[in-house]
């Protein structure tokens, strides 16, 4: 499919449909997962609370299991040569009794990680209070820098977006909200606005063919996508097979996750911006009494 086809052969509003039809499906996701666990996504051990034990894979998973099944065992993750052992949260008496066991069997081998309830709350409420907060402050400089309402809210909604759908793909391959998936998430936020604005600012402040000015931003836009896409890919690579060639690795979890939400928010934010936000432009600057201002010919 040429860029003609993408961007002019159909008209803006039946285009918007797709994406329209795209939130729709991130938001049920997000909405059956909040109804079964109370959090639109699965939430990791930085904001439920609990104990991370790493330890070397000596034995089978399956007696692993058996082994610590009087704690509040959440997880067994095989990580390469080593295993990653998540727990619910615990009393004290119970957490002191788990870490003495672990120190027994395994000695300096064994890493522990404990989360206690207090601090994980604090984490989640700062991740309720900052989050919108960065939705607001880039709406204002969006809008600072346009000083037109409905082109800044083209804006925000691609990045709304971007990261509705990449919430949804946390909950479609079992990713959990951690303080690096979270990192993520905001640097989501950033490279939607830098694309979407880039998109702007050529069709608003060039002469020509709306048509015209978009092709010409796609094509550095799509350059921008490729290498970001090429990092990512490079890191879910490393994050998730060095450990199979050189075994005295291990799995690089908190990488693997964040490439994991990066390489989906890359993707919607490809689609988003060149579908959503160009049809919305589109749209926007063909009314006639737009089309004098918004275009220069």
């Amino acid at each position: 499919m040429e860029l003609d086809d993408i961007i002019s052969k159909y008209p803006p509003k039946q285009m918007m449909l797709i994406p329209i039809i795209v939130i729709i499906l991130a938001l049920i996701s997000l909405g059956v997962t909040y109804l079964n666990t109370g959090s639109p996504v699965n939430l990791g051990i930085e904001f439920t609370g609990g104990t991370l034990a790493t330890v070397p894979a000596t034995e089978s998973k399956d007696a692993v299991v058996v082994e610590y099944d009087k704690y509040p065992l959440a997880d067994v993750r095989d990580v390469g040569s080593r295993y990653m052992i998540q727990f619910g949260p615990m009393s004290d008496e119970e957490y002191t009794e788990l870490a003495q066991q672990i120190v027994t069997k395994y000695g300096d081998n064994a890493e522990i990680r404990h989360m206690g309830p207090i601090y994980s709350q604090e984490l989640q409420a700062q991740v309720i209070r900052y989050l919108p907060l960065s939705f607001i402050l880039m709406a204002l400089v969006v809008f600072i820098v346009f000083r037109q309402a409905f082109v800044s809210l083209l804006v925000v909604l691609c990045a709304l977006a971007d990261i509705l759908t990449a919430a949804a793909s946390m909950n479609l391959t079992g990713v959990q909200l951690s303080l690096g998936t979270v990192a993520a998430l905001l640097m989501l936020i950033g490279y939607s606005v830098d694309t979407d604005i880039l998109l702007t600012m050529r069709v608003l402040k060039r002469k020509g063919d709306t048509d015209d000015k978009i092709k010409g931003a796609m094509g550095t836009g799509l350059t921008m996508a490729g290498t970001s896409a090429a990092a990512v890919i490079s890191l879910i690579l490393v994050s998730n097979l060095l450990h199979l060639v050189l075994p005295s690795f291990s799995r690089m979890d908190v990488i693997a996750d964040m490439s994991t939400v990066l390489i989906f928010g890359l993707a919607a934010d490809l689609f988003n911006t060149w579908v959503t936000n160009a049809q919305g432009l589109r749209w926007y600057l063909s009314r006639p009494r737009k089309a004098a201002r918004g275009q220069k010919r």
